[in-house]
């Protein structure tokens, strides 16, 4: 399926708000200081990237998705910033500077199938980060996964097509796996409907296993919260929300 496609979605049925609430949760941890060095993993078709760049930081993008960093690079033309783009696995990046901040939002986190692979990635942000470097992040919630997510069902529509999202328990603890499913319109064939699926698995672990690792890979300082950093954590928080420092 073309990234084109599944970008178009996404960014119609993102709440747009969401992402000036990620920015905020970034300037609590940067307030007062410019031309920071951050990488941003998993930055997608980089719309936080591109808003960091504006506020003056030197802003690198990593995705696994050359496809997704060339819709990046189209943002960045058309916004007139400049950013590094990285084709790049966040379990195994290799040094790539000593950044001032680390960002992984959007719950990427929990496409990593077990702890050894979470684990895997706080140990490439920690050989990028300088000493005393931040790591922010999110990940969906217990509640998230276990209780809301299960049953879910979303629609949209528009011009171009429609787009089904199924949400489903999955088999592993904590898990769920979401069927995406796109119509568009056939090129060369006006009325006439193209369908394209995706399979995502996506998983999380108890507060206290994601400290425990994040102890374990050379970080301090854990704070966790939700509602974007301005809440303390509930039971039915949706989503938690990590602060640390490299040790």
């Amino acid at each position: 399926m073309s990234y084109d496609i599944f970008a178009h979605y996404y960014d119609e049925i993102m709440d747009q708000s969401v992402y000036d609430s990620w920015l905020l949760y970034v300037e609590k941890y940067t307030a007062g200081k410019s031309g920071l060095n951050i990488m941003e993993l998993a930055c997608g078709t980089g719309k936080i990237a591109v808003e960091l760049a504006k506020k003056g930081h030197q802003v690198t993008g990593v995705d696994l998705s050359d496809e997704m960093l060339s819709l990046a690079y189209n943002r960045m033309q058309e916004e007139s910033v400049r950013l590094a783009l990285a084709v790049g696995d966040m379990r195994s990046l290799e040094p790539m500077g000593d950044f001032d901040v680390v960002t992984c939002f959007s719950d990427s986190l929990c496409y990593m199938s077990d702890e050894n692979e979470v684990a895997q990635v706080f140990q490439s942000v920690n050989r990028n980060l300088g000493d005393g470097g931040v790591f922010l992040f999110d990940v969906h919630s217990l509640h998230q996964v276990n209780n809301v997510f299960p049953g879910y069902q979303y629609i949209y529509q528009d011009e171009e097509g429609a787009f089904l999202w199924e949400s489903f328990a999955g088999d592993a603890e904590n898990s769920v796996e979401h069927d995406l499913t796109f119509f568009v319109d056939s090129p060369g064939n006006p009325g006439l409907f193209e369908r394209h699926t995706e399979y995502h698995r996506e998983r999380t672990y108890p507060l206290d296993v994601y400290q425990r690792i994040l102890a374990e890979t050379g970080f301090t300082d854990i704070a966790v919260t939700a509602e974007f950093g301005v809440s303390e954590v509930r039971e039915d928080s949706p989503r938690w929300f990590f602060a640390c420092r490299k040790a």
